[in-house]
C-alpha cells in the first residue's frame, strides 16, 4: 500500500493518508522520551509522507501537543491534516502526588475532565495556544467510555455531558468553519454506536477495536458509517503492542501484559504470516483499511525508526491466502472485508 494514498473523511470535504502518526508517546508514554528525540520522530513522519497527525491535551498533559506543534509550525499549514481532543481542561496543579495514567513524564499540570459547552471552548483554545496554530481540523471528545471511567453509571453520565455541552459547542465550530471535522475518540464499539446514533459526526478515532485481534464493529458499527456517511480513524492497530512484537512475554495487550488466551491466539496468527513469509505487524497495520469505512491507521511510534518501519510495514505485499487462512482457522471474522493483493 502506498501510504500516501487518501481517502475521505465521512462527508467533510478533508481526506487524510491513509497511514497517520498518533502522538501519544509524545507525551512520554511508559517512558520518558528525550526531547530531541521526540521531535526528529514527527520531522521523520512528515518526511515519510504522513499527513494525518492526531494528538491530545491529555497525552503527557500538553506536552505533545507542544512537540507536535512545534515541528509542524515549520510545515506548510494546508499541507496536513490536525487532529485534537477536548474533554479534559489541563490546569495548575495542587500539592501533593500527580495521578499521570500511563505518562511517566510530561509537563506539570493536572488533566481534569470537563465535557462541558464552556470546556470545550476553553480546551480548543488552550489546544491552539500549544500546538501554535488557531485552527484545527479534527476536533475528538475524548474518552467517553465505560473503560476510561470505569462503569456504565458513569459512562452514562459522560455521555450526557459530552451531548448536551462538548458535541454542541463543536458542532457550531464546524458550521462557524472553525474546526472542519468532529467526531469522537473512543476506546469501545458500543460508546462510537451511541454518539453515531444521537448526533451528526464526521470520523470516529476507534483505539484497538477494530484489529486483526478483534473484529468488533462489522455487525453495528460498520452498517452504521454506511447509513450515516461517517469515517473511522483506527488507533492502536497493534492492540497497544502484542500485534507489533509478537507473543513474547511481557507483551502488552490494551496497555497491560497480554492474558494467556490473547499469547496464544496472536501466536496461531503470527505461525500463519510465517507461513507466507510476512511479519505479523504488517498484516496487523493493514488489516483494517480492507474496510472501505476505514479511512486512515494511526499508530503511535516512540523514535524515527518505528516511523520508518510503519511505512515499510505499509508497504510489504501481502498474499490473499494468507487472509483466507486466518478465516480457515477462526482467527478473522468470515465476513471481514480484506485488503486486496498487491494494493
Amino acid at each position: 500500500m502506498n501510504i500516501g494514498t487518501r481517502r475521505p473523511l465521512g462527508r467533510s470535504r478533508l481526506e487524510t493518508t491513509i497511514l497517520g502518526f498518533g502522538g501519544a508517546p509524545l507525551g512520554d508514554l511508559y517512558d520518558r522520551l528525550p526531547e530531541d528525540d521526540a521531535l526528529q520522530t514527527v520531522e521523520t513522519a512528515y518526511a515519510e509522507g504522513i499527513r494525518l497527525f492526531d494528538t491530545s491535551p491529555y497525552y503527557g498533559l500538553g506536552l505533545s501537543e507542544h512537540r507536535m506543534g512545534h515541528v509542524l509550525r515549520q510545515k506548510p499549514r494546508a499541507d496536513f491534516v490536525l487532529s485534537t481532543k477536548v474533554g479534559r481542561v489541563l490546569k495548575r496543579p495542587e500539592p501533593g502526588p500527580k495521578e499521570r495514567g500511563f505518562f511517566a513524564g510530561g509537563l506539570n499540570f493536572t488533566a481534569v475532565y470537563d465535557y462541558s459547552y464552556d470546556g470545550t471552548m476553553r480546551s480548543l483554545e488552550d489546544s491552539y495556544q500549544r500546538l501554535g496554530f488557531g485552527q484545527i481540523d479534527i476536533a475528538l471528545i475524548h474518552d467517553v467510555d465505560v473503560w476510561t471511567h470505569g462503569s456504565a453509571e458513569a459512562f452514562d453520565q459522560r455521555f450526557r455531558e459530552s451531548m448536551e455541552g462538548a458535541y454542541r459547542a463543536l458542532d457550531e465550530l464546524r458550521s462557524a468553519g472553525i474546526v472542519r471535522a468532529i467526531g469522537a475518540g473512543l476506546n469501545e464499539v458500543a460508546p462510537c454506536v451511541r454518539f453515531a446514533q444521537a448526533g451528526d459526526f464526521d470520523c470516529f478515532m476507534l483505539a484497538g477495536r477494530y484489529t486483526l485481534l478483534e473484529q468488533d464493529g462489522l455487525d453495528d458499527l460498520m452498517p452504521l458509517a454506511d447509513k450515516k456517511d461517517f469515517s473511522i480513524l483506527l488507533g492502536g492497530p497493534f492492540n497497544s503492542g502484542i500485534l507489533a512484537t509478537g507473543a513474547q512475554p511481557g507483551a502488552r495487550y490494551n496497555y497491560v501484559p497480554a492474558p494467556p488466551e490473547i499469547l496464544e491466539r496472536v501466536g496461531r496468527m503470527e505461525a500463519i504470516c510465517k507461513a507466507h513469509d510476512v511479519p505479523l505487524a504488517a498484516a496487523a497495520i493493514q488489516f483494517p483499511l480492507g474496510h472501505p469505512r476505514v479511512a486512515s491507521i494511526v499508530p503511535g511510534a516512540v523514535t524515527a525508526d518505528e516511523v520508518t518501519s510503519n511505512r515499510q510495514l505499509m508497504e510489504t505485499p501481502i498474499p490473499s491466502a494468507l487472509w483466507d487462512d486466518l478465516k480457515s482457522e477462526g482467527l478473522l471474522f468470515a465476513s471481514a472485508p480484506v485488503p486486496a493483493a498487491g494494493r
